[in-house]
């Protein structure tokens, strides 16, 4: 990685095919920022940070999720809290989780044939509807009474089918609201918008679970979908398709892998994001054991730990949007690869609770500089007409196999505890990540 003072030095002197009045001006803007100290060096960077929202279509768009996001994250809380109140078993909670990978597993590459082949903007509109259904029906379950575990598993594995679809179509459509120019900023500012939510939902989550109950976050998550469906009515936009629709599923599905293969740089990113879902990232799963049995904090705290995730993976998603002229992601998406199963392994053994809250925003860091920088770099080469398989094969992975982690760290926490479990995922997923560090250099090479 070039040091700092050599960076300074190309940032001084003449690139090819330039003016030496640009070169002066150049010059003459360096000299400025550095006379005007670290604060104007920081200030000029950070007027890249939300440049993707000068795109109306995607303005809209991010806003309206914005909300939506924030149910979702109140539902995940109460959803855990349920379950862990129905059943008292941790294992019920990776059971529950799982569900909703199922559809994922089974429909995720062939849904990401559709959404090459579909309009992407009708095609959230109806998953976006079909989400608020199924949350409304949770809440009116759970509010009425009636609620059983059963019908808390049918309900996430269809919120499952939903997502299927979903997540690739959503992906995908971010290069049609802002081109490939801005892809690297859309991509941060939607993590931006997920870890803002993840700050403000989850604790007014365990607010209103004290106050009102567990029905207010379905019912209000089920509200949230509102906006986003409406600005889909009302944007216009060409978003596909983009292949043409009398290619069979399995002909493209087969294009689709055919190119994961073959290129090194996405198979090996594709690899570790999938160990990391699948050994690491099923902490999330076994926060309200943490939350109740180890740190005794109830589900107020719970809310907060789930914040405190949030406010490192926004912190996170910030930096990575200001960074527009960085080209060495390779090597931040290594970092954060590498960081997560360490903080992790801290985590799983820390009894103060001020101190594993920052352990938690120090994961949220971790996991949304590796998500993100992995995304970028993937999307930065994938061709228009591939897009929606490679990211089906993203969420694939992103979505399916971090539930069936879940699952297993469930099963593992049951008997020897939440602690034991949160280590071996952690120790499992570093040593593929150290793996692709020797084997694997072009991957933190990339740019």
């Amino acid at each position: 990685m070039p040091s700092v003072t050599h960076l300074r030095e190309r940032e001084t002197r003449p690139l090819e095919g330039t003016s030496d009045s640009a070169h002066q001006a150049r010059r003459a803007h360096a000299a400025e920022a550095r006379r005007r100290g670290p604060r104007a060096r920081l200030r000029i960077q950070l007027t890249h940070t939300f440049v993707a929202l000068r795109h109306r279509h995607y303005r809209l768009f991010w806003s309206a999720r914005l909300g939506t996001l924030i149910g979702n994250w109140m539902q995940r809380v109460a959803q855990g809290w349920l379950v862990l109140q129905l059943t008292d078993s941790s294992f019920w909670l990776g059971i529950v989780g799982f569900a909703g990978a199922i559809p994922v597993m089974l429909l995720g590459l062939f849904a990401g044939v559709m959404v090459d082949r579909a309009d992407r903007r009708r095609l959230l509109i109806l998953t976006q509807t079909a989400a608020m259904l199924l949350a409304f029906l949770l809440g009116i379950l759970t509010a009425t009474g009636y609620v059983r575990i059963w019908h808390i598993v049918a309900i996430v594995m269809l919120m499952g089918v939903v997502n299927a679809y979903d997540g690739p179509a959503r992906q995908a459509i971010m290069v049609d609201m802002v081109g490939k120019g801005d892809l690297m900023n859309a991509i941060a500012l939607n993590s931006a918008a997920f870890n803002i939510a993840r700050i403000i939902g989850p604790p007014l989550a365990g607010f209103l679970i004290g106050r009102v109950g567990l029905a207010g976050p379905f019912l209000l998550n089920a509200v949230g979908f509102l906006p986003p469906i409406v600005v889909l009515m009302i944007i216009r936009l060409d978003t596909g398709p983009h292949v043409s629709k009398h290619m069979s599923t399995w002909a493209g599905l087969r294009e689709g892998l055919a190119y994961i293969v073959q290129d090194r740089v996405v198979s090996t990113i594709l690899t570790l994001f999938g160990a990391s879902g699948l050994l690491a990232i099923p902490y999330i799963t076994l926060l309200p054991v943490f939350a109740r049995d180890i740190l005794g904090v109830g589900p107020e705290g719970l809310g907060l730990m789930t914040g405190a995730i949030g406010v490192g993976a926004l912190t996170s998603g910030l930096m990575l949007a200001s960074l527009q002229g960085f080209r060495s992601r390779g090597w931040l998406f290594t970092a954060g690869n590498l960081g997560l199963p360490i903080v992790l392994l801290v985590f799983a053994w820390l009894r103060w609770y001020p101190l594993a809250l920052v352990a938690l925003a120090c994961a949220g860091f971790a996991m949304i500089m590796q998500n993100t920088t992995g995304n970028t770099l993937i999307q930065s080469t994938v061709p228009d007409e591939l897009r929606g398989r490679v990211l089906s094969a993203w969420m694939w992975i992103g979505m399916g196999l971090t539930q069936l982690g879940g699952l297993q760290a469930g099963a593992i926490a049951d008997r020897w505890g939440a602690p034991v479990a949160l280590s071996i995922g952690a120790l499992a997923s570093l040593a593929v990540g150290v793996w692709a560090l020797w084997r694997r250099p072009e991957v933190r090479h990339a740019a």
